[in-house]
């Protein structure tokens, strides 16, 4: 089952932020399934349009911290945004940002915020339901709980799991980052949480690991902080790629099965990929479909239900990526045969 809804997506430029995200890519995905591989069946039987509203206060603050969730329900969420961001440099001149092109307010991607949380919400029920649920959309993974980072103002990923959880539809969760970058929001907000299991393979180095551990005054980088299951990848390892993750999906079994996973399906790995934070990660096309059905068939076979978010990819090839996976996997569901 593919969740996708125009309404919620809000494009980054129009709100005046100029990073290479193209503002069609959930819907050249959703055009090209419907007009290619799923023009036979029924589109009730795979689109389902979730809702763009429904995550409360309640449920950010079982990940974010009391004083950030203020802040985002008041006025200094336009701050916050442009932390988030990152839209002023250390001169205070805009960055990658242009206010004259902006059709919306910046307060106004706190709401865009919240919807994306809704609809990874919606795809994890509706994966618990079926076995499998794809969010175009969704993997705002660098948020952590005090602050947003690296275009993350919330975690979506965690909020969803600790909702399910506070609602007893589920237990234990993994969370499967293949974004190009670290999972460094995620690691820090359930480091020690056994309940929830992460591996997060991504670049070695570069982006958010482009600083050092420590800072001169020996304060801590919140990005080091280890998932449970950290791959890093140097630049000319590419080829080894593909093993790398299959003995972390086997070491990250030895946790136990969970009730769900959450894959984050960054397709920003991509040879290219337009976004100059990913260059030193860069896998073939042919690759990452390897990658992604990786994950599939081994989550599968264990009956585990996986709901997918898209996370990064950015530029105007990065939508092929998605549907090269669900062109193969979703035609065997709709049709019965679950070999694949």
């Amino acid at each position: 089952m593919i969740l996708y809804n125009p309404n919620c997506m809000m494009p980054l430029l129009d709100f005046g932020i100029l990073i290479p995200i193209q503002y069609d890519k959930q819907e050249r995905v959703y055009r090209a399934l419907k007009e290619g591989s799923l023009a036979t069946f029924p589109e009730t039987r795979w689109h389902r349009i979730p809702s763009c509203t429904g995550i409360d206060r309640e449920d950010l603050l079982r990940v974010h911290t009391p004083s950030y969730v203020d802040r985002l329900f008041s006025p200094n969420v336009k701050n916050e945004t442009i932390r988030t961001f990152e839209l002023v440099d250390s001169a205070g001149n805009y960055h990658r940002y242009d206010p004259t092109v902006a059709k919306r307010p910046l307060s106004d991607l706190f709401i865009r915020a919240l919807a994306i949380v809704q609809g990874t919400y919606e795809t994890c029920l509706t994966a618990l339901d079926g076995g499998f649920a794809y969010f175009l959309g969704g993997g705002m993974h660098h948020a952590v709980p005090d602050y947003g980072s690296g275009f993350c103002l919330v975690n979506d990923l965690v909020i969803s799991l600790r909702k399910l959880q506070a609602q007893g539809k589920i237990h234990r969760a993994w969370i499967i980052d293949v974004d190009a970058h670290k999972g460094d929001g995620t690691a820090v907000i359930t480091y020690g949480d056994p309940t929830i299991r992460t591996l997060s393979i991504h670049m070695a180095h570069g982006w958010p690991l482009d600083t050092p551990e420590y800072d001169v005054q020996g304060r801590y980088n919140p990005s080091y902080t280890p998932s449970d299951i950290d791959i890093g990848i140097e630049a000319g390892e590419e080829p080894q790629y593909v093993t790398k993750l299959k003995e972390g999906l086997h070491t990250l079994e030895r946790f136990g099965l969970p009730d769900i996973a959450l894959v984050v399906d960054g397709s920003d790995p991509y040879e290219k990929d337009e976004l100059e934070s990913t260059r030193s990660l860069a896998l073939s096309e042919e690759t990452l479909l390897e990658r992604d059905l990786l994950i599939y068939r081994f989550l599968k076979e264990r009956n585990i239900p996986s709901a997918w978010v898209m996370a990064g990819g950015y530029g105007k090839d990065s939508w092929k990526i998605y549907v090269n996976f669900l062109e193969k996997v979703l035609p065997p569901r709709l049709i019965g045969d679950m070999g694949l």
